[in-house]
């Protein structure tokens, strides 16, 4: 959905072209009806891996390892897990 807003009207319901931005929304505006100006969020800065990881354990999505360098177990005890799985998602 295109949304465009003469620049009039823009200056009148800012509130509401500032909430359609927040919500992710691009929005265009016109004077004497071609095109001048386009509203769009800020892209979010890309976090790093070691940002990201630190996020998840803040929100307590992940914990960390007690013991970093000890031998990773495998969860699946079946020959053939992972390529069932795989399999499964196709």
């Amino acid at each position: 959905m295109n949304l465009t807003f003469s620049t009039y009207e823009a200056k009148a319901r800012f509130s509401e072209v500032i909430r359609m931005v927040r919500e992710g929304r691009t929005v265009h505006i016109s004077y004497h009806g071609k095109p001048v100006a386009e509203i769009r969020p800020i892209e979010a800065k890309k976090k790093t891996l070691e940002e990201h990881l630190a996020e998840l354990e803040r929100r307590g999505v992940i914990v960390p390892a007690k013991d970093p360098n000890a031998p990773i177990e495998p969860i699946a005890h079946r020959p053939g897990a992972l390529q069932r799985f795989l399999d499964e998602r196709d």
